[in-house]
């Protein structure tokens, strides 16, 4: 299939390359002229503003958005509808809150445009992992557009289907899924990382007090010098806390114990707050995920190893540098 993608970042980019692999044709646009020529040189085909990406695409058109959530997404999905006529898909692959989701797809009905909101998970690794995506929208336009999505996805690869299985929808097996209508999708997304915020932060605190065992302050026959990396390499071997948050933290402790390279400054990218929103909304308790958001909160003033482990894995599955503080 032919698509644009507008947003050339450290996702973006490998977005495009992953769907260049599956044989696809990328046009291409970025607001930085040399992230649009290095792709162009890949083979992809480049464009020097929205309006060129658009004139470029073949009816029915369809266009990714790959941009941070905020009024840099709000002002492109809003020139992308104002471009584009009856049956021509906008998708939003970022971050976004799905409440934004849903007042853009009405204000684009208007004009007929399709609006997706695809969540998307598999930060830097997505290129050769493959992107675990999560679709809210119009399921005819979803339907179109599968095999973007089947694409993009990890495929089925060597983990077999749940028990039970039998007669669900296969898509979710290979890595992704129509969520349902507008917003539906980076609902499900804003929930995930939610969850991803809790899990991150039980690691960051066990290791915590794993090292602390060794303080001077205890009685001395009761002190244990804990190599972490042996223990995160052990536990990624038959523990039921198995998981790529936990081969991330392994591969931190084993290139640098102390994590001395990381800050302890650990941002967070609005999806945790948006998850406690929609908790107070449904009046559901959500302790756990309250608690990792405030400990992000709580870093920017003072650091811990805890927060170190939880910028080390941030840096791990995202590529994100903590600023220091």
């Amino acid at each position: 299939m032919q698509i644009g993608v507008i947003g050339l970042g450290r996702m973006g980019g490998n977005i495009v390359r992953r769907l260049m692999r599956g044989g696809h044709d990328c046009v291409v646009f970025d607001a930085n002229a040399a992230a649009v020529q290095a792709l162009a040189k890949e083979g992809a085909k480049p464009a020097d503003s929205l309006a060129d990406l658009v004139a470029k695409l073949d009816k029915p058109r369809a266009a990714w958005v790959m941009l941070p959530s905020g009024a840099i997404t709000e002002q492109t999905v809003e020139t992308l509808g104002a471009l584009m006529d009856a049956d021509d898909a906008v998708i939003d692959g970022g971050n976004s809150n799905f409440k934004d989701d849903v007042r853009r797809a009405r204000a684009l009905a208007g004009k007929s445009v399709l609006y997706l909101d695809a969540g998307t998970s598999g930060g830097v690794w997505g290129l050769e992992r493959g992107y675990c995506l999560m679709v809210g929208g119009p399921k005819p336009a979803f339907d179109r557009l599968e095999p973007i999505f089947a694409t993009l996805a990890p495929g089925t690869g060597a983990i077999p289907p749940s028990p039970g299985r039998d007669g669900h929808d296969p898509r979710p097996e290979r890595g992704y899924l129509h969520a349902g209508p507008s917003g539906a999708g980076h609902f499900v997304k804003m929930i995930h990382n939610g969850i991803e915020y809790g899990m991150m932060q039980a690691f960051a605190e066990g290791f915590d007090i794993l090292r602390n065992r060794a303080a001077p302050g205890l009685p001395e026959d009761e002190r244990y010098d804990f190599d972490l990396a042996d223990i995160a390499e052990l536990w990624r071997r038959g523990s039921v806390v198995t998981s790529w948050l936990l081969d991330l933290s392994a591969s931190a402790l084993a290139k640098d114990g102390r994590l001395d390279t990381f800050s302890g400054h650990v941002e967070d990218s609005g999806e945790g707050r948006w998850t406690l929103e929609a908790a107070i909304e449904e009046a559901v308790p959500a302790d756990v995920l309250s608690a990792a958001l405030y400990v992000r909160f709580r870093s920017r003033q003072e650091h811990t190893f805890a927060e170190k482990m939880l910028s080390a894995m941030r840096f791990g599955f995202g590529g994100h540098v903590e600023t220091k503080g």
